[in-house]
């Protein structure tokens, strides 16, 4: 008796069991079908994926389906997604209203304020001889032209110099007039290629032989970036004695690639900023863009003149922008209207973009977009998206994620122990507050960051709850848990040490936890110079976001593209 009575208690459970397994498969059916009557689709607050077109019971945890929204039959496609209220607020969705508007672009790139090539000279000796004196000795020196440089003994010089005073100076009768003449202007030709000016030469024929040397003098106004003369040294025709720089006009040129010289051309306006000038921006026309590309980098040159005003330092004149010095040129481009929606809302903007579209409070419809010309916030849209849709701007990626699950099926193989809800709720909370982190430290808002900070402890307090039980997972609560203790930063390097822990933290859960289907299209990327960021940091960090497109959090806007993905 006490066996029939166990195997009717085996019965009745297989058959429990099986009755709720095929309860579950049929409102998962029922996901995306809608009641041609009412329009309404009902769903358990507690597992989002089980959905009906009718009110009842949730066949997981029995509680009662809640309507999330309504939508005609028409309107469902295999790509949409409906999520309850409580999904909505933990995963953060916010959404933007597509819109006919200005694309910016702002081009943001690096160079060297460099001087004018066409006003650099080398003043060097015209013949061998000997520097005597030296009236500049230290390169930085301003110079005018015609300003003596330093003084100079050539024995060749000297007896041109008084073969040509003898000429001038001698009398003679209108028979060979005309000869001298002749002679006095091959003797003025000598001295000119021999380096000497015009004052220089009619200073000759006063000297009467008493004066041996001969000034060098500058051969234009600027600064005397190199000296490489020394008193009594003895120099070689066509040896460099100085070189002079014009720096009262410098060329500011930096590398422009590939991708953004369509929107270069010359004439337009830049601002430049240099940091040996604090707090001064600089702003001229594109003046020249070199039509030859570095095949290694892919960039062209371009170049921009800029007025360097003369100044007094401690009583020394010197010019305003310094030779050499490094440079950030910002270019604003605008376009006009187009119809656009947010950078953010694009997934995958390669080869198959697509947007989430909210048909109605809860229901996401997944629409492919044709893209044309990318701004700094909007994406030009050419197909794919209607004015006046709204788009997902904010949680896009967790919705994708659980796009892909529905389609994959619910009997879709794991690798490893499949995530309970609770867990995957937790994971989504975590990922969340690391994501609005990285967004604030993108945007360079540190009181935005200041303000999330406060969230990150209970996100983290729920994760590491739902995963206490899991040996798998102990390694990461414990990084995960250490590393969010955050407090309010001071700045945005503070800001941005404080995060990178927590940030490469997340990232490995991230990565780990991309073999669960919920999950299977989060993204992680890296920045290869973090080190570059603020002291101490490592080399390279990765961080998380759960929406697109790459927005560096450890440069903000000064590198903001700067990253790859991990896959």
């Amino acid at each position: 008796m006490k066996g029939n009575f166990f195997i009717v208690l085996v019965v009745v459970a297989v058959l429990a069991a099986a009755g709720g397994w095929f309860a579950a498969r049929h409102q998962h059916a029922a996901a995306g079908k809608v009641d041609a009557g009412t329009g309404k689709i009902y769903s358990c607050s507690m597992h989002p994926q089980v959905r009906s077109n009718k009110p009842g019971k949730c066949p997981i945890c029995g509680m009662e389906l809640a309507p999330i929204g309504s939508i005609q039959s028409s309107g469902t496609n295999q790509g949409t997604i409906m999520l309850s209220s409580n999904v909505i607020n933990v995963i953060n969705v916010q959404t933007e209203s597509v819109q006919r508007r200005k694309l910016t672009r702002t081009l943001r790139m690096a160079g060297v304020i460099d001087d004018d090539a066409t006003r650099h000279r080398f003043v060097s000796a015209y013949i061998d001889g000997r520097i005597d004196k030296l009236f500049i000795n230290y390169t930085g020196a301003e110079v005018v032209q015609g300003q003596p440089l330093a003084t100079f003994y050539s024995p060749t010089l000297l007896s041109a110099q008084q073969e040509y005073a003898l000429l001038v100076s001698a009398q003679t009768n209108t028979a060979l007039r005309v000869e001298n003449e002749r002679l006095i202007a091959v003797a003025e030709q000598r001295l000119r290629r021999l380096g000497l000016s015009d004052a220089q030469i009619k200073e000759s024929t006063r000297a009467s032989g008493t004066n041996i040397h001969t000034q060098i003098l500058a051969s234009m106004s600027g600064t005397a970036v190199q000296r490489l003369a020394y008193e009594g040294q003895y120099v070689k025709e066509g040896e460099k004695l100085f070189e002079i720089a014009d720096f009262s006009t410098m060329w500011f040129q930096f590398d422009a690639y590939e991708r953004d010289l369509p929107w270069l051309k010359p004439g337009q306006m830049v601002d430049i900023s240099t940091p040996s000038v604090p707090g001064n921006v600089y702003r001229a026309p594109i003046s020249f863009i070199d039509p030859n590309l570095n095949e290694m980098t892919r960039s062209a040159k371009a170049r921009v003149e800029l007025q360097n005003p003369l100044m007094t330092v401690d009583g020394k004149p010197r010019r305003e922008l310094l030779h050499k010095t490094y440079g950030e040129a910002v270019v604003k481009v605008e376009i006009p209207d187009v119809l656009a929606v947010p950078r953010s809302a694009v997934l995958s903007p390669g080869r198959k973009p697509v947007v989430y579209v909210e048909k109605e409070q809860g229901f996401y419809e997944q629409r492919p977009v044709k893209l044309g010309r990318a701004g700094d916030d909007y994406w030009e849209v050419l197909e794919g998206a209607n004015e006046g849709e709204r788009v997902v701007t904010s949680g896009n990626m967790l919705i994708d994620a659980q796009a892909q699950l529905n389609q994959s099926g619910a009997g879709a193989p794991v690798s490893g122990p499949e995530f309970t809800e609770h867990q995957q709720k937790a994971v989504s909370e975590v990922v969340a507050a690391e994501s609005n982190l990285a967004a604030a430290l993108a945007s360079d808002n540190v009181e935005r960051f200041n303000e999330l900070t406060g969230s990150v402890t209970p996100a983290v307090e729920h994760f590491a709850a739902a995963f206490a039980d899991s040996a798998e997972w102990k390694e990461a609560v414990a990084k995960i848990s250490a590393a969010a203790k955050l407090q309010p930063a001071k700045d945005l390097k503070d800001a941005r040490r404080k995060f990178q822990p927590f940030a490469d933290a997340v990232a490995q859960l991230a990565r780990s936890v991309r073999r669960q289907p919920a999950f299977a299209n989060i993204k992680v990327f890296r920045c290869p110079m973090t080190d570059q960021a603020f002291p101490g940091a490592p080399k390279s960090s990765m961080w998380v976001q759960t929406n697109a497109p790459l927005r560096n959090p450890f440069f903000g806007s000064e590198m903001i593209d700067c990253g790859n993905e991990v896959k």
